[in-house]
């Protein structure tokens, strides 16, 4: 007499498989969105030290308001080498407002954070950044 699985167990392991592979790509899914966001996080941190270092030696943050505004810091005496870009869309940059006396630089995170107000974002921006780690 040969021996073989049933139509019950292998519905079973099937079931089983399946419930794990879903579990799995939602936590890959997670996982990927607070990847990101921390690569956010890093650029605007990147991008403050940067400003600060510009401050320094003129005085003034760059005034205006949008990102092409940063483009100062990568021509002439370089402060950073590119200015970063969003990790998920390319095109869709990040956001930077100033007066010259204070700036803003802000982001949307994926896993969402508090509102914050930088212009141009409005209510699209839940990261921001501004000088003196404020």
């Amino acid at each position: 007499m040969k021996k073989a699985f049933t139509l019950i167990e292998i519905l079973v392991v099937a079931t089983i498989i399946g419930l794990l592979a879903a579990v799995g790509a939602a936590s890959y899914s997670q996982f990927m969105k607070q990847s990101r966001d921390s690569k956010r996080k890093a650029d605007m941190e990147n991008v403050r030290a940067a400003l600060e270092m510009y401050r320094s030696n003129n005085s003034t943050y760059p005034i205006g308001s949008g990102w092409s505004t940063l483009n100062v810091l990568t021509s002439g005496t370089i402060y950073i080498k590119t200015l970063p870009s969003d990790p998920k869309n390319p095109t869709n940059s990040y956001y930077y407002t100033s007066d010259g006396t204070t700036y803003t630089v802000a982001a949307q995170l994926e896993a969402g954070g508090n509102s914050c107000f930088a212009g141009q974002c409005g209510a699209n921006c839940n990261y921001c950044v501004g000088p003196y780690g404020q």
